[in-house]
């Protein structure tokens, strides 16, 4: 099967920062206003999270829990029972047709114990983390973005997410499609043409691509090539060759279907998401 991630992550920023490792002494808060997601990586003991909405979970290590998008919570060592942690902020970009970020849920809670193909990048994680190595906040923040990479590999290939991106690109046929679309975003892609690429009739697979990933096919695209059109003007590309490049038949068009979507001008949503006074 063709590379299912690749098409997709390289069109956006997926960037991590690590900036807590150690003991949890007392309790931590995390909040929404920084306006990132969170990474805990929980190696050995007890933490009790304390979630939106007031729920309660007793975490008991090796787990990772990934909040993607910017969600208050709380962390707290209840036992003096010898807890590693490693805490990062995660950044997707804030693509606003992201489809990654959009496939994941508010929490995703993975026990690592049930994953071992993680256990040795997890190991090198805490061994770089508890050194004081030349270029540690370098090497702690890579990992932490392969490890993440490894999570999706994870949650594609178990079908730990019953529905979204996640379970089409783990649906051979379906994968085909959607990688076809990730790849080549310009191309004038209709529902036969995509149908075609995965063996089957037209009905059969819009029915199936909106039962597996939750969205029409149309639907699907139309989010894409808005996440692509606003990587591309994230990198200074003039209006009409990031139309060109993400499968809009002209600038006007693309600067209307832009403006229905987000609520501002491509040129007006670049200058706010590049300049912090704007």
């Amino acid at each position: 099967m063709a590379d299912r991630l690749s098409p997709l992550l390289k069109r956006f920023d997926l960037n991590a920062h690590v900036f807590f490792s150690g003991a949890l002494c007392g309790a931590s808060e995390f909040s929404a206003a920084e306006g990132v997601g969170h990474l805990h990586l929980l190696r050995a003991g007890h933490l009790e999270l304390l979630a939106s909405g007031g729920q309660q979970v007793m975490l008991t290590g090796p787990v990772a829990v990934l909040f993607p998008r910017p969600m208050n919570h709380r962390l707290t060592r209840p036992f003096d029972d010898g807890s590693e942690l490693v805490c990062a902020t995660i950044d997707f970009g804030h693509l606003i047709g992201n489809p990654l970020l959009a496939a994941l849920p508010d929490r995703l809670v993975l026990q690592l114990e049930d994953l071992p193909e993680l256990h040795g990048l997890i190991e090198l994680l805490f061994a770089e983390a508890l050194s004081d190595l030349c270029g540690r906040q370098s090497v702690l923040d890579r990992l932490t973005e392969v490890l993440l990479i490894h999570m999706f590999r994870s949650v594609m290939d178990r079908g730990l997410i019953e529905t979204g991106l996640f379970v089409g690109l783990a649906d051979q046929r379906l994968a085909k499609a959607l990688t076809a679309v990730h790849e080549d975003p310009a191309y004038p892609w209709t529902l036969e043409a995509l149908a075609q690429t995965t063996g089957m009739s037209r009905a059969r697979f819009s029915a199936h691509f909106t039962a597996t990933v939750g969205i029409p096919a149309g639907e699907y695209l139309a989010r894409w090539r808005l996440a692509v059109a606003q990587s591309l003007l994230k990198k200074d590309l003039p209006v009409n060759l990031v139309a060109d490049r993400s499968g809009y038949s002209s600038a006007p068009s693309f600067s209307r279907a832009f403006s229905q979507r987000v609520g501002l001008s491509p040129s007006e949503w670049k200058k706010r998401t590049t300049d912090p006074n704007a």
